[in-house]
């Protein structure tokens, strides 16, 4: 343990890895654009310097911290420096800040008002670039880039993909893909981690706000949203309500509200999924054959092992998510004259995820040619569509989804964080449903935040060997050690994001260490609430086998291909 003094205050650190987060133990919020914790030490915006007592001034995220270090953080000087690194970054920027998306939330216009930044004295010498429309997911604006590089550091180190990288030098260096190609035609898997790391409007998600404002203003039309399990942990955060707290019901009056004739529960198709996957993966591992089942939920990484690791496409299962399962048992539905009534059903999606904007337009997406998700929704979207309509959302009274399809089991509620579906699994191939079995199931080592968790449980005199894992890079490790012989496994859990759907790349940016956890743990507690457990206990898909799934449940819950 050691000791600095700053602002004349004595602080303690121990293994704090720079000054910057022993400046910020004490509570001091000292500014930065380039800084992350998730992310390598990068030390480009130079927001962060701090001035010693010597009158050394440096990066505190590129200094380690050294016993009896005596540090400034406000002097005269480092104010004058860091509003005018704002002015200059201001001077080479788009400021039409008014009608930017990011309006409001932006970290550099917070910069701005926060260091009294009032004229920009200097010319913007520099060329308009044309936006990058390309992505069914993103869109890049180089005019509103600043170089921090977060997006180029959080899509190779989080990721491992290495879309986005830096061109030419000094005055005319750029964030671009390689040889300024369109994000379209790169590696890219629309994840939307750049644009969760962008502190600007640079990076931004496709809306598809409109084209739901019209059909919601079509009689004509029936309006049908599903909501993800993730959605409902994130959404309170922006209108002050407990951090992680589940408020699927307020969402679900706000949707009424805003016209939508059916609200259904994502959790409901999450129960088809793990029905589906798990007899799949039954039969795989009784042939012995295409394992390890690598689960096909997040199109992220079903794009992924599509482009980088074409052998191991056979090895996805052939379930579709649980987004593309709902929206085909839903128009399936709605294709019965009695049950449509005349109208046209358009299918909107709510997800924390911007990749699924992407796996809508798949053609695997489409069932007797009609596309089955016809709009997705972020997060993100949903929050500015209920502030749009003026809804009071911290007001609303709960409300229940609508039947037949609104209700999902505990095991698809936490569908959203990393090693849920895996868990869920488990909880359908055991035969007990009591509450110590559930335990043991939670407790095998399916649930953390590690990157990569690896176990083995027991299944009918065989040892099933079970790797669940998040975030990109992550998986190419993984990937990488099954490919060269050096792991085996049964079934490979894979979400794109770190955390899970919880940290989509649609859902709000504004989450810290903590807020993560309690997303995490909000979608656990909804799971601890909820009195069915198992996928194959819900009554309401056992009625949906029954009935309207009878002999087309390949038709509608499968993919033909990848």
């Amino acid at each position: 343990m050691g000791h600095m003094i700053i602002d004349g205050r004595k602080v303690e650190f121990t293994d704090e890895k720079n000054v910057l987060s022993v400046i910020r133990k004490a509570g001091i919020n000292i500014p930065t654009l380039c800084y992350h914790s998730e992310l390598s030490t990068f030390g480009a915006c130079r927001l962060c310097t701090v001035e010693d007592d010597r009158g050394r001034t440096f990066a505190s995220c590129s200094e380690e911290p050294r016993d009896g270090m005596v540090i400034y953080t406000n002097s005269g000087k480092i104010k004058k420096y860091r509003k005018l690194i704002v002015e200059l970054l201001l001077a080479a920027h788009c400021r039409d800040c008014t009608t930017c998306v990011k309006s409001g939330e932006c970290i550099l216009q917070e910069l701005a008002h926060r260091l009294g930044v009032r004229e920009i004295r200097f010319e913007n010498t520099r060329e308009t670039r044309e936006l990058d429309t390309s992505s069914p997911s993103l869109v890049r604006d180089p005019n509103k880039c600043i170089l921090c590089g977060n997006c180029v550091r959080a899509c190779e180190e989080i990721q491992g993909i290495g879309a986005l990288g830096f061109a030419f030098r000094g005055t005319e260096a750029m964030v671009m893909p390689a040889f300024n190609k369109k994000i379209s035609e790169t590696e890219c898997v629309n994840c939307g981690q750049c644009r969760v790391f962008c502190p600007t409007g640079a990076i931004s998600i496709k809306t598809h706000m409109d084209e739901a404002w019209e059909a919601l203003a079509d009689p004509e039309v029936r309006v049908v949203a599903q909501v993800a399990p993730a959605v409902r942990v994130a959404v309170g955060d922006h209108y002050g309500l407990t951090k992680g707290r589940s408020v699927m019901g307020k969402i679900v009056n706000a949707l009424h509200r805003m016209g939508f004739d059916e609200v259904y529960d994502t959790s409901f198709s999450a129960d088809l999924t793990i029905m589906e996957e798990s007899a799949e993966f039954l039969d795989r591992i009784k042939k012995g054959e295409k394992l390890p089942l690598l689960t096909s939920c997040c199109p992220a990484w079903v794009k992924f092992i599509t482009d980088q690791y074409k052998e191991y496409i056979p090895n996805i299962s052939t379930c579709r998510s649980p987004q593309g399962m709902l929206s085909a048992v839903i128009k399936e539905y709605f294709r019965d004259p009695e049950h449509a009534a005349g109208k046209k059903t358009v299918m909107i999606s709510i997800m924390p995820c911007t990749a699924k904007k992407a796996e809508a337009e798949r053609p695997n997406s489409y069932t007797d040619g009609e596309k089955d998700t016809d709009i997705v929704i972020t997060t993100t979207e949903l929050l500015r569509m209920i502030d749009n309509f003026g809804i009071d959302f911290a007001s609303l009274e709960p409300e229940a989804c609508d039947m037949p399809f609104g209700f999902g089991s505990g095991g698809g509620v936490i569908f959203g964080v990393t090693g849920g579906v895996t868990e869920a699994v488990l909880r359908r191939l055991t035969p007990d449903h009591s509450k110590e079995t559930m335990r043991e199931i939670a407790e095998c080592g399916v649930r953390g935040e590690e990157g990569i968790k690896e176990f083995t449980v027991p299944y009918e005199g065989m040892d099933l060997k079970i790797c669940v894992t998040s975030g990109l890079a992550n998986a190419r490790k993984v990937m990488e050690q099954v490919k060269n012989g050096e792991k085996e496994y049964h079934l490979i859990e894979v979400m794109a994001c770190r955390r899970g759907c919880i940290m989509g790349g649609g859902q709000p940016t504004r989450a810290g260490d903590r807020t993560k956890s309690l997303r995490a743990k909000g979608l656990y507690n909804a799971d601890n609430t909820t009195i069915i457990k198992k996928s194959d206990e819900n009554p309401l898909v056992v009625e949906l086998y029954n009935g309207l799934l009878k002999g087309k449940e390949h038709h509608l819950l499968h993919n033909e291909s990848y």
